[in-house]
């Protein structure tokens, strides 16, 4: 018996580190729209509709598939930790806000893929500067990005040469649609003037001002402060990758964001530098765009920016919320 409660208790210590490392995941406008609740032997991953940004995702779509990021990031750390993850998601038809329960099935053989992973957890950032690549993306790397996608239950679909213009119109369209839109505006300074020490948003030092580019990207400034220089490069040889789903219900938008951290972590563990482009998504007129471009039917849920890592120096991490503001443990008493 003795023995049976040390594992358990064993286990439950490895979901509470897979929660933490969950905290690291790429979100809509670093909301960090999560929250874990630890009971026993099963790690519960809540939807917090009071970090939807109204304004951008009013169904709650990019919220989920942000919440998916986190799902991928705590199984990573729990498969790299040993421990073999079991999820069921969307569990229970009548808590719309339950999105996920993950357990440990078993032990489960660390494959070096983990590891690099997990390292990965913690190197990767946003980086929104202009890449200053000389050459394209290895055509194998995009290859290792699409059955990565592939592996979480969505698909990639790269932006050929021929597609840019169009993705351009999106992004533009979008812009301008909601730089038309009072209420788009003060959500965007909402979470960009919060500065570093609240953990969460997208402060100065972590935004590029505008800058020429042949594919623009949203424009986090609102003619305000940006304390990260762009450094040099023109975007040449971004690789554009649309993560798409087959369906468009909440468990294809949570899949969706199990692809996105799937694919950033493999992109970050090859090398490369990337950004979320959410704002063509957020926009029906811009999405169905991307719609046009997709090479089978599908729904696009994110655009991904990639280009090789070659900036003189990494880009600063973004803000996070501590432990206790995002596990819960047992009765309902916050991580320590």
């Amino acid at each position: 018996m003795a023995g049976g409660f040390g594992a358990a208790a064993d286990e439950a210590t490895r979901l509470r580190a897979a929660a933490m490392a969950a905290g690291r995941a790429p979100s809509i406008l670093n909301t960090q729209p999560w929250r874990w609740r630890l009971r026993g032997d099963e790690l519960d991953l809540y939807a917090v509709r009071s970090r939807r940004v109204d304004s951008i995702d009013p169904e709650g779509r990019l919220l989920t598939v942000s919440c998916g990021a986190a799902l991928h990031h705590a199984r990573v750390a729990l498969a790299a930790a040993g421990r073999e993850p079991a999820v069921t998601r969307c569990p229970d038809p009548g808590d719309p806000d339950l999105l996920a329960r993950m357990r440990v099935a078993g032990p489960h053989e660390v494959r070096p893929e983990d590891r690099d992973d997990e390292r990965s957890i913690g190197r990767r950032r946003s980086d929104r500067r202009p890449f200053p690549a000389t050459e394209p993306v290895p055509d194998e790397t995009l290859a290792a990005l699409e059955a990565a996608a592939t592996g979480e239950g969505a698909w990639l679909h790269r932006v050929g040469p021929e597609q840019i213009a169009f993705l351009v119109t999106a992004g533009e369209g979008a812009a301008s649609i909601q730089g038309r839109d009072e209420a788009y505006s003060s959500d965007l300074h909402a979470w960009t003037r919060r500065g570093h020490a609240s953990g969460e948003g997208v402060p100065p030092e972590t935004v590029v001002s505008p800058t020429e580019r042949r594919v623009p990207l949203r424009d986090f400034t609102l003619d305000g402060e940006s304390l990260l220089e762009p450094g040099y490069g023109d975007d040449r040889y971004a690789q554009y990758l649309i993560v798409a789903t087959d369906g468009d219900r909440p468990l294809d938008w949570l899949r969706a964001g199990e692809a996105v951290s799937a694919v950033w972590l493999a992109a970050t563990s090859r090398g490369l530098a990337g950004s979320a482009m959410s704002d063509v998504v957020e926009v029906p007129g811009a999405r169905a765009l991307l719609t046009g471009l997709l090479d089978r039917h599908g729904y696009p849920q994110l655009v991904l920016r990639f280009g090789l890592d070659m900036q003189q120096r990494r880009p600063p991490a973004s803000p996070r919320q501590p432990p206790a503001s995002t596990i819960e443990i047992g009765d309902g008493a916050a991580q320590p």
